[in-house]
């Protein structure tokens, strides 16, 4: 007796469309991204957009959004793959009902709406906070450095730029008389009714490259400018600062004439930026900034994580590789996006200074900021003073020494830092796909609210 299968007909028509809620099994993270685009999101600032009657109906931005969201949420970020995935995943099915916008229309979508999109972090930490996952008792502050969408190759300094003018100006006329000088042989060979008489690709791809380096030379310049600007009028307000001393009448003079008012200095020549500053050509906004993995065209990614369940509470972004200059504007942030500041606050080194400590201090926040480089095996950095003088930087080391492996220190890379892991290894995001701090800064905001969605998804 043959064995029994089950029947298999891939030619079967269906007699009634399959519903979106049978494409998944019920719980899974589509139908729940979905759900909460749908029933708990105001989206009134991407509707408000569409006034137009005319026209074929758009696609439903509320899927639109929703399809966004759980993409990033899936690791899924080219417009490309996205619309692959609506051909192609009965998940993404099951966000979209089946519809299949091309990556153009997701593309553009998300470019018109990208500030709207990214606005939505602060909704979506509402509702993890509703949800008992933050708890504002202690937050740990870190930055990350993410890849910009421009290669570091791509990046010339000022000097090198006014070497390669010189170079690229006198190829270009050597290129533009030869082009010249076979164009009037080719007159004579072919006749002057023919073709031929074109300049070649290259000589143009010559011009155009030499026109975009002036330009960047000529934004360097205009920062240097406006740089030395700024130190003379700082110089001009400190020396015509009033001073306890009267004046006194110059008797030296047989008349006793009033003194002549002072010549105005000549004026000096606009400053030159530095032969070392450097200027990219596909995302001038980005810095070359120092990874684990060398030297990259990057921005600095902040992120404050609550200890409690790992929810990024605040975000931020900046082309600065430095983080001193990250904890006031961090805590505001929090404080803006939730309406009071944590009990504490741990950080690495990178934020250590008498400033971030005082302004911590002003604000009742507890913080545990390490001194100094932490050694591999030690509770944390506990260097007296690491070579500062300031007796805030000082008291600090005293405190993490004194707590020891029970310092609340150790809360900073349990909290902060698999955060990182989890958005870099587990979502594979470790490259902006936009380029400019502004859409950049919007586009790191996506990626935190993703991470708070799967938080929230888990606590549901």
């Amino acid at each position: 007796m043959s064995k029994t299968y089950r029947p298999w007909n891939v030619d079967q028509a269906m007699l009634l469309p399959p519903s979106v809620q049978e494409l998944v099994p019920a719980g899974h993270l589509a139908h729940f991204v979905r759900d909460v685009v749908r029933d708990s999101l105001d989206l009134s600032a991407i509707l408000d957009g569409y006034r137009e009657e005319r026209g074929y109906p758009p696609y439903h931005p509320v899927m639109m959004t929703a399809l966004l969201l759980y993409s990033y949420c899936k690791g899924v970020y080219s417009s490309r793959r996205m619309a692959q995935a609506c051909e192609q995943r009965v998940d993404f099915m099951a966000v979209t009902a089946l519809q299949q916008p091309d990556f153009r229309t997701i593309s553009d979508f998300r470019k018109r709406h990208l500030k709207a999109l990214g606005a939505l972090f602060g909704q979506v930490l509402a509702l993890c906070e509703q949800a008992g996952l933050v708890k504002l008792g202690h937050v740990a502050l870190d930055g990350t450095k993410l890849q910009a969408n421009a290669s570091k190759h791509k990046a010339m300094s000022y000097g090198r730029m006014k070497q390669r003018e010189v170079e690229l100006a006198a190829e270009v006329q050597q290129w533009l008389a030869q082009a010249e000088a076979l164009d009037a042989a080719e007159d004579q060979a072919l006749g002057r009714e023919r073709r031929g008489d074109e300049l070649p690709d290259w000589v143009t791809n010559k011009q155009a490259r030499l026109a975009k380096m002036r330009e960047a030379m000529a934004a360097l310049e205009a920062e240097a400018q406006a740089t030395a600007e700024a130190q003379t009028a700082a110089a001009a307000a400190a020396s015509a600062a009033p001073t306890d001393e009267p004046p006194t009448a110059d008797d030296g003079g047989a008349d006793g004439a009033a003194l002549a008012p002072p010549e105005s200095p000549p004026q000096a020549a606009a400053p030159a930026p530095p032969d070392k500053a450097q200027r990219n050509f596909t995302d001038p906004e980005s810095r070359i900034m120092k990874t684990p993995n060398g030297f990259e065209q990057a921005y600095n990614a902040q992120a404050a994580v609550d200890a409690a369940s790992q929810v990024i509470v605040a975000t931020g972004l900046t082309n600065a590789g430095n983080d001193k200059q990250q904890v006031e504007p961090m805590v505001a942030a929090i404080a803006q996006n939730l309406g009071r500041t944590p009990q504490e606050l741990s950080a690495d080194s990178g934020y250590c200074s008498e400033a971030n400590l005082a302004e911590l201090e002003r604000l009742h926040i507890r913080g545990y900021v390490a001194t100094g480089r932490q050694k591999h095996g030690a509770a944390s950095a506990t260097k007296p003073g690491a070579g500062r003088d300031g007796t805030l930087v000082q008291g600090m080391s005293r405190r993490l020494k004194q707590g020891g492996h029970r310092s609340r220190y150790r809360w900073r890379k349990q909290t902060v830092e698999p955060v990182f892991g989890q958005i870099k290894g587990a979502r594979g995001f470790r490259q902006f796909h936009l380029r400019g701090l502004t859409n950049v800064t919007a586009e790191w905001q996506l990626i935190c609210l993703a991470h708070n969605l799967l938080k929230l998804a888990r606590q549901s």
